[in-house]
């Protein structure tokens, strides 16, 4: 089923472009985002680019649908890749990615008082906002270094979309924000007449902070920021980059859906925000479309079939004798009674003409069982269409591909091939 009006969304030339730098495939959670990261990163390697793909906890048998035991915070190369192109795959290690940072801009005593502080060790390892933050480091991390040709992002699986965009300057605001520098205050003030009176009321700040979040938190935040003082700064820098980066010509967002009314509300609303934000959406992967073989046959004349097979009554087209289709399904002898068999097409296309013979009870329940299910097929496209459109219409220039639905997941190189397969045709 195609969405009429609506551009296709052109996937071979946005993995060939060398100006293409960075995809990050972004949508609700649950969408297949990861899946779709992985088929792209497979379709450009083996397109003749070099490729990493950065994967934000996936599913343990993506990683082994790209021949890897096991994904962590270093690339790794996927063997299996066709033409002269390479893929690698990551596992994003939030905490471990928290600490290169530490080690990268702290002599080593300095992060080793960072890396053993147990409000540290809580930040990194699950604060609000920390794994989107990280995502966006690990990836200014690849951008720099020049070394990939393509770098394929699958986000975080965030409540809302939305928190990819947001966690960075949430964290950056956090790690330098008042509450830091209150906490930062009383080693930055000099002087006996300004201690004295600051003391008293940095007292009572800190006696009511104590009250609230336990002494001892209190001192392992102080002596964090103590010895983070000097790397603050450079949080918010990186962040502003990485943003900056985002919005750069070189990088595209593909916006993963499914043709659902919460996931596609969902995609409208953060195709909203890039654009607010003035960041380049390629376009709108909408997968697990349903179709049918049969759409010719309406749900209602579906239904109307199996109730008159389930009635014992089968409806007659014309003239013609049961099991036998075409014009030469004569019957032998004027007189004779004229029946079909009972198919699907010839009991939805007909009218109220019924007659005496019945099919066999189990052909008669297996047909109407079929009928029923196909009935339910054509009113999940007819209920699929109706969300599509009304994104259309609301977004009449987001470029579509369309993915369907497969009958099961996919676990090997040649199934990610084939989801390559079905965004690059784009409309099925």
């Amino acid at each position: 089923m195609t969405l009429e009006g609506v551009p296709g969304l052109e996937v071979d030339p946005l993995l060939d472009d060398p100006a293409t730098r960075i995809i990050v495939c972004c949508g609700a959670g649950g969408v297949g985002k990861t899946t779709t990261a992985a088929a792209l990163g497979v379709r450009a390697a083996e397109r003749g680019r070099k490729v990493v793909v950065l994967t934000i906890d996936p599913a343990r048998r993506l990683a082994q649908s790209m021949g890897i035991d096991r994904l962590d915070n270093v690339p790794r190369r996927v063997d299996g890749i066709e033409g002269d192109g390479e893929l690698h795959a990551m596992m994003l290690d939030m905490k471990r990615t928290f600490d290169e940072i530490v080690e990268a801009h702290a002599d080593p005593e300095r992060a080793r008082a960072i890396l053993g502080n147990p409000f540290y060790q809580s930040l990194s390892a699950g604060f609000a906002g920390t794994q989107e933050y990280m995502a966006m480091e690990k990836l200014g991390q690849l951008r720099s270094r020049e070394e990939w040709d393509l770098i394929v992002v699958d986000t975080p699986p965030s409540r809302s979309a939305l928190d990819f965009l947001d966690a960075p300057k949430r964290l950056g605001s956090f790690l330098d924000g008042t509450f830091i520098k209150l906490l930062m205050a009383p080693a930055k003030v000099g002087g006996r007449a300004g201690m004295k009176f600051l003391n008293v009321g940095m007292s009572m700040m800190t006696g009511t902070l104590g009250k609230l979040l336990g002494g001892q938190l209190l001192r392992d935040v102080q002596t964090f920021v103590a010895a983070m003082d000097t790397m603050f700064g450079g949080f918010r820098t990186r962040a502003d980059a990485t943003y900056r980066l985002l919005q750069a010509p070189g990088t595209a967002f593909l916006v993963v859906a499914a043709p659902e009314r919460d996931a596609l509300r969902e995609a409208a609303y953060f195709v909203e925000r890039l654009a607010a934000e003035r960041m380049p959406l390629a376009g709108l992967v909408l997968n697990r479309v349903h179709g049918s073989g049969a759409a010719a046959l309406s749900a209602e004349r579906a239904l109307a079939a199996a109730e008159n097979l389930e009635e014992g009554r089968i409806v007659d087209q014309g003239p013609g004798k049961t099991g036998v289709r075409g014009p030469e399904a004569t019957s032998p002898e004027p007189g004779a009674p004229r029946t079909t068999a009972a198919r699907p097409d010839a009991a939805a296309t007909t009218t109220d003409v019924t007659t005496d013979v019945t099919a066999p009870p189990a052909v008669a329940e297996l047909t109407a069982g079929l009928l029923r299910l196909h009935a339910e097929r054509m009113q999940v496209l007819a209920r699929e269409k109706r969300t599509r459109d009304r994104f259309a219409a609301l977004h009449p220039e987001v470029a579509v591909a369309e993915v369907p639905a497969l009958p099961g997941d996919v676990h090997d190189l040649a199934g990610l091939r084939a989801i390559g397969d079905r965004l690059a045709a784009g409309r099925h």
